[in-house]
C-alpha cells in the first residue's frame, strides 16, 4: 500500500514505524505547512516526495492517507482527500463534530472507499482478551477508567505559550485527546448508556485540562476520568463480584491482570510497544480496502460514530467549547 502523510510530528512516524513493522507499507509522500519542516520529516522517514499545497498533495501518486493534523483541520483534509480518490485513516478524534462524521462516512461508501478513525483501541487483540475476561468476573456493577497523562507540553504552557494541545481554536484539550480512549472502551464494553453526566476543569487559555464523567447504566455505573495535568500511578478497574480486572494503560490495553476475590492474580496481556499497537491499526486499515464488506470495517464505523456523539454530549454538559 502507498500512503501519503499528513503532519510531521510524533505521532506520525510512530503510525509509520508501525505500519512498515507489520504491513508491506510505502510512504511516498508528506504534506507539510513548511518545506523546512516536510523535509527534515521525509529525510528521518525515507519519504520521497514533500508537498506544501494540500491541493497538489491530494493529487499525488499513493493510495492512501495517513492524517495527523490539528483536530480541527481533521474534517476538510478527510474530505478533500476522499473527494480525490483515496482512502483514509485519521487520527483520532476523527472530526470534531458527529455531523461531519456522518457526512464523510457517507461521502467513502459513495466513493467506494475507506475512512477510519486511528484509535489503538479497536485494533488490538487485546480488546479481545478483555472482553472474555470480563466473562470470568460476575456481575459487573462499578467500573473506572482513567487516563491522566502529566503533558510533556504543560512546562512550556506555564511558561508563557500556546502549545496547540492546550489551544482550544484547534479543538483540543484534555477530553479530545485522553478522554476519548477512556469513552471508546465504556460503549464498546458496555453499549450507549442510559445517561451521561460530566464536568471539566478549565485552564487560563479556555482549554480543558481535566476533566470526568459518568456513564449510567441500568445495572453498572462506568465513571471516567481523565488529564493532562497529572500523572496517573494507578490505572483502571472493572470490579465484579467475583473478581477485579486492572488496566495499567487504557489507551494501549496493557499490562491487564484479572485478581479473583482471593487476591490470586492471573495476568492476562503484558506490556506492547505503542509502534506495534499503531501498526495493528494499519494492518486492519489495509484489510478493509481490500474487503470492503469485511463485517468488522461496519462496526468500525459504527463505534466511530457513537463514540463522536457521547463525546460531543460529554461536551456540552462540561461546557466545552471551541473557537
Amino acid at each position: 500500500m502507498r500512503y501519503g502523510v499528513i503532519g510531521t510530528g510524533w505521532i506520525a512516524k510512530s503510525f509509520i514505524d508501525g505500519a512498515r513493522m507489520l504491513c508491506n507499507a510505502d510512504f511516498a509522500a508528506v504534506y507539510s505547512r513548511t518545506t523546512e519542516s516536510g523535509n527534515k520529516f521525509a529525510s528521518k522517514n525515507n519519504i520521497s516526495e514533500v508537498f506544501t499545497d494540500i491541493n497538489e498533495f491530494a493529487n499525488g501518486n499513493f493510495d492512501a492517507v495517513y492524517i495527523a493534523s490539528p483536530n480541527k483541520l481533521h474534517f476538510e483534509q478527510s474530505k478533500l482527500m476522499l473527494e480525490s480518490g483515496k482512502h483514509v485513516i485519521c487520527e483520532k478524534p476523527i472530526t470534531v463534530e458527529p455531523e461531519e462524521l456522518e457526512e464523510l462516512q457517507s461521502l467513502a461508501k459513495q466513493n467506494g472507499l475507506i475512512y477510519v478513525e486511528a484509535i489503538m483501541y479497536m485494533f488490538n487483540p487485546a480488546r479481545e482478551l478483555l472482553k472474555n475476561a470480563l466473562k470470568k468476573i460476575g456481575r459487573i456493577t462499578s467500573v473506572h477508567f482513567d487516563f491522566s497523562q502529566l503533558s510533556s507540553k504543560y512546562p512550556a504552557y506555564l511558561a508563557g505559550t500556546l502549545p496547540n494541545i492546550f489551544n482550544p481554536a484547534l479543538a483540543t484539550g484534555c477530553l479530545m485527546d485522553l478522554g476519548i480512549y477512556c469513552v471508546y472502551p465504556a460503549l464498546d464494553l458496555f453499549g450507549i448508556p442510559q445517561k451521561i453526566t460530566a464536568c471539566a476543569h478549565f485552564m487560563e487559555s479556555g482549554a480543558d485540562g481535566s476533566g470526568n464523567s459518568a456513564f449510567l447504566y441500568g445495572d453498572k455505573l462506568v465513571n471516567l476520568t481523565y488529564s493532562k495535568l497529572g500523572q496517573d500511578r494507578l490505572g483502571s478497574q472493572i470490579f465484579g463480584d467475583e473478581g477485579t480486572i486492572t488496566v495499567e494503560s487504557i489507551s494501549k490495553l496493557t499490562n491487564i491482570k484479572l485478581i479473583d476475590n482471593n487476591g490470586n492474580s492471573t495476568e492476562i496481556i503484558g506490556d506492547v510497544i505503542k509502534e506495534k499497537l499503531m501498526g495493528y491499526e494499519a494492518q486492519a486499515f489495509e484489510r478493509f480496502i481490500g474487503n470492503p464488506d469485511d463485517p468488522y470495517y461496519q462496526t468500525v464505523c459504527e463505534r466511530a460514530l457513537q463514540v463522536s456523539k457521547a463525546m460531543k454530549e460529554i461536551r456540552d454538559l462540561s461546557g466545552i467549547t471551541f473557537g
